[in-house]
């Protein structure tokens, strides 16, 4: 079954309560965001009179101005373990993106593509394009695509601004593709700045800007602008009880998203699991019952892919926990225990202080045995 013939649902938003920055459950939340002012794009240092003056058409002069950077991302991933064991599948996935370069790269969320194995970029003539997976960071739920091929004619990519100059209460205007209903524009404000500390993330000091424009399933990737037309943020989730927007949206800062996808070294780990410790990893026979990451899903030509881990094949619930059994147990990369609630953060500090290309070991427990794997991080492009 080829890529296009099947990227055609969305994925569903789960009702979600906000994560912890650094809890992979941040990426299965969803959303999208594009904030921009209610006046014309204007020159920098240009005054914006207040949100609730002028006229409405200049929204519609932004969003002219900045639609054709923002894209539909639909994602494939196979081999996904369905409810009757051991019957495979495809899961199917709808976000947003926005084009940042000429040279076709694209900002995206992590929990959109990070463990996908077809990518595939849909812009707003309809053209597609697939593009592949540069680097992505769960952690802070950001990606970095790039298109295979040139470009359209029609695209022009938009500007990333410096989300630092916002302020609460900025109006900022929304694009994307929520329920699949692509280039849909949603407007509000900036509700406030959420700072999470470097300790708890490990990397870099995290921000996410709040907001109140409605975002909802598909929109998550998206861009948000700011009055100057610029992308200050990528949409990342949404805070909600009843599964849909509820005016408490949520993007990671565009100055967050620069520092980990353009100015650090391109990492794709491309694999997604649980931490498993105590009673469950006694009961996964690990060495002494030592805590491990239970690898569940691997993408294709990823990093960990690259490396030889195997994913789960069986699902099941254990102690009302939703789990796939079957998959590698990774219970060390370079020496460091992957037990530890900040493993993830330590091994991506530890891979981003080595030069490009270099050699790494990871211990696994596969199937009862002890093995040693060697993978090679990626070259820089």
């Amino acid at each position: 079954m080829e890529t296009e013939e099947v990227m055609t649902s969305l994925t569903k938003i789960p009702r979600a309560r906000l994560p912890r920055i650094g809890c992979p459950g941040l990426c299965r939340l969803v959303a999208v965001i594009v904030l921009a002012p209610i006046h014309a794009c204007q020159a920098p240092g240009a005054v914006i009179s207040s949100a609730s003056d002028g006229p409405a058409q200049s929204v519609a002069a932004i969003f002219e101005r900045v639609r054709s950077s923002v894209v539909t991302v639909q994602t494939l991933s196979r081999g996904t373990p369905a409810l009757t064991v051991g019957t495979p599948t495809a899961s199917l996935g709808v976000g947003s993106g926005v084009v940042i370069s000429k040279d076709g790269k694209i900002m995206t969320a992590a929990h959109v593509v990070h463990t996908a194995d077809a990518v595939e970029v849909v812009f707003i003539d309809g053209t597609r394009a697939p593009a592949r997976v540069v680097s992505s960071d769960p952690l802070a739920d950001v990606a970095l695509l790039r298109l295979v091929g040139s470009l359209p004619d029609s695209v022009t990519p938009a500007v990333l601004g410096d989300s630092d100059t916002l302020r609460v209460g900025d109006r900022l205007l929304v694009v994307g593709a929520p329920f699949g209903a692509t280039h849909t524009l949603t407007v509000g404000h900036l509700s406030a700045r959420r700072t999470v500390s470097k300790e708890l993330y490990g990397l870099v000091e995290m921000e996410l800007l709040q907001t109140d424009a409605a975002i909802n399933t598909g929109n998550s990737g998206g861009p948000m602008f700011d009055s100057q037309c610029q992308v200050v943020g990528i949409v990342s989730h949404i805070l909600s009880k009843s599964g849909g927007s509820e005016g408490l949206g949520f993007a990671v800062s565009s100055a967050v998203a620069r520092r980990l996808l353009l100015e650090q070294p391109p990492i794709w780990g491309g694999l997604s699991g649980a931490v498993i410790h105590d009673d469950l990893a006694h009961a996964l026979n690990t060495p002494d019952g030592q805590s491990g990451y239970l690898v569940q899903r691997v993408a294709r030509r990823s990093l960990a892919a690259q490396l030889g881990l195997k994913g789960g094949r069986v699902p099941a619930n254990i102690g009302g926990r939703d789990i796939v059994l079957g998959g590698d147990i990774i219970l060390s990369v370079e020496g460091i225990r992957m037990g530890a609630p900040d493993a993830l953060q330590k091994v991506r500090a530890h891979f981003l202080g080595l030069p490009s290309g270099s050699p790494f070991e990871v211990r696994i427990l596969r199937g009862g045995r002890i093995l040693e794997l060697t993978g090679y991080l990626p070259t820089s492009e």
